[in-house]
């Protein structure tokens, strides 16, 4: 079966106020919610709670310091080195990128503008005057616009984003009261229609689709917006889709672009020095460490260590964890004074006839890589064992399960440098950066953290704490989708 197509749908709603979400019922918002989230975002602190430079943070990926707009006039703006995602995608990918909005900087080369330089294809249809009304009419034109393309499966624009104005334009008029709230009600039955034009869709059952839903400032009771009030600054983000749970943390206005980078499965560039991150995004590859993650050999190691030097520390114990042979017999060299090459031939033939005799797998490790196999993710087994070790570890685990595996010494150098993930990335012909790595010890995740992988801790003896791009969890029993598209991120 062929992989589902990617695609995302972003829709902004400008100026509405969380507190005041919350006392409405909208049963579209609430079904993402419930689905995946809607969670409160905070505006940076130097960022001001105006259109222009919020919704210029939320496409683009990057603080109102980096991409220059900084009002609801954009000249001066640095958007041809941060360009909003419906242009990134179009112009450096070739794939198709829809916008619809009714807002004239968004759109239009006037002011500094437009906002989105270079989608694909675009609708724009402004308001015929500044009135609720009329903005409700705008945005009923942009909706049915965004309708005809969604509904229509022979279409395959990957990203779109579609603007709805209505409830900011009413709370500036006639402030935060009853027709605000209607304006509100009304831009959630608009994102129903869209949504339901997603669904309609002869082909939705072999897509993906990731559904954004986010606005970009509050307002105050009598309407208006620009200062620094709770109420101004707190925004929201609804999020539902492939691996989208509760978030991991904290979300900003960046990582809106970030995900939907992410929910395509594009990594981005290093180049586009991005300020978000994803919330939930699938691992181009998962590389393994292989003892004490997916078989119970570090109990079979440090037995073989123990039993080559009896006498040593538990604290030296513990350091031949995740280590090769070769680096654990210099360490016993020095402990021990004991002839490092009979220590390493000594060190290597005890565990491989344990390994042979008693690895068994973890519990879940079996599972995990079945199910990566099902979501089409390559899986590889980098390890600091010998490749006899590998060898015989491999007729436990299923050869099969695996696109590439590594093996001590076949590296310049072992874990706890780089290199051994780096040439799993490399064989697998993935980013590193975009990689996932399970490993145990604290010296296979010095390796995984140096070759820039996100990185899921899965502790055997040595403690092992949360960190940037480290998720830390008991074990791989029971992982779902949600939990690995979040792991490291």
């Amino acid at each position: 079966m062929p992989d589902p197509a990617r695609r995302v749908l972003v829709v902004g709603i400008d100026g509405v106020r969380l507190d005041t979400l919350d006392r409405l019922t909208t049963p579209h918002l609430d079904a993402l919610a419930t689905e995946g989230f809607l969670v409160p975002v905070e505006v940076d602190d130097r960022t001001p709670t105006m259109s222009g430079p919020c919704w210029a943070t939320i496409v683009t990926g990057v603080t109102a310091d980096r991409h220059g707009v900084w009002s609801n006039n954009f000249t001066g703006h640095r958007l041809s080195a941060f360009p909003d995602f419906a242009t990134r995608l179009a112009v450096k990918d070739g794939r198709r990128t829809f916008v619809a909005a009714g807002w004239e900087p968004l759109m239009q080369a006037r002011g500094g503008g437009p906002l989105f330089a270079a989608p694909s294809r675009s609708v724009y249809i402004s308001p015929t005057e500044d009135t609720p009304a009329a903005w409700e009419h705008c945005d009923e034109q942009i909706t049915e616009a965004a309708l005809r393309l969604l509904a229509d499966s022979a279409d395959h624009t990957a990203a779109s984003f579609v603007y709805l104005g209505a409830a900011d334009e009413t709370a500036h008029v006639l402030g935060c009261g009853e027709a605000y709230e209607a304006a509100i009600l009304n831009a959630d039955a608009r994102l129903g229609r869209l949504l339901d034009a997603v669904r309609s869709r002869p082909s939705y059952a072999d897509e993906d689709w990731t559904v954004l839903v986010v606005t970009d400032h509050g307002h105050v009771d009598a309407g208006g917006h620009g200062g620094r009030t709770a109420e101004e600054r707190t925004a929201w983000l609804a999020a539902a889709g492939p691996g989208i749970g509760a978030p991991p943390r904290p979300l900003r206005h960046v990582d809106v672009a970030a995900q939907v980078f992410a929910a395509l499965g594009r990594h981005p560039d290093r180049h586009w020095t991005l300020d978000g991150t994803p919330f939930a995004a699938a691992p181009h590859a998962v590389l393994f460490d292989m003892d004490g993650t997916l078989v119970d050999t570090e109990s079979l190691w440090l037995r073989t260590v123990r039993e080559v030097a009896p006498g040593i520390e538990p604290d030296d114990l513990f350091q031949a964890l995740g280590r090769s042979v070769a680096d654990t017999a210099s360490r016993l060299h020095t402990l021990t004074g004991a002839d490092e090459r009979t220590l390493a031939a000594d060190l290597e033939a005890r565990f491989l006839t344990a390994v042979q005799r008693e690895a068994t797998p973890l519990p879940g490790a079996l599972d995990l890589l079945d199910r990566l196999d099902e979501w089409g993710i390559p899986a590889a087994l980098v390890s600091a064992s010998s490749r006899p070790v590998v060898d015989a570890v491999l007729k436990t685990l299923g050869a099969d399960r695996f696109r590439t595996t590594v093996a001590e010494g076949e590296t310049p150098r072992g874990k706890p440098a780089s290199d051994p993930y780096l040439a799993a990335a490399r064989s697998l012909g993935v980013d590193p950066a975009a990689c996932l790595v399970v490993e145990d010890s604290p010296t296979g995740i010095a390796a995984a953290e140096a070759a820039g992988c996100r990185v899921l801790a899965v502790p055997s003896y040595a403690t092992v704490e949360p960190g940037p791009r480290r998720t830390v969890r008991r074990g791989l029993a029971g992982i779902s989708r949600r939990e690995l598209w979040a792991a490291g991120l």
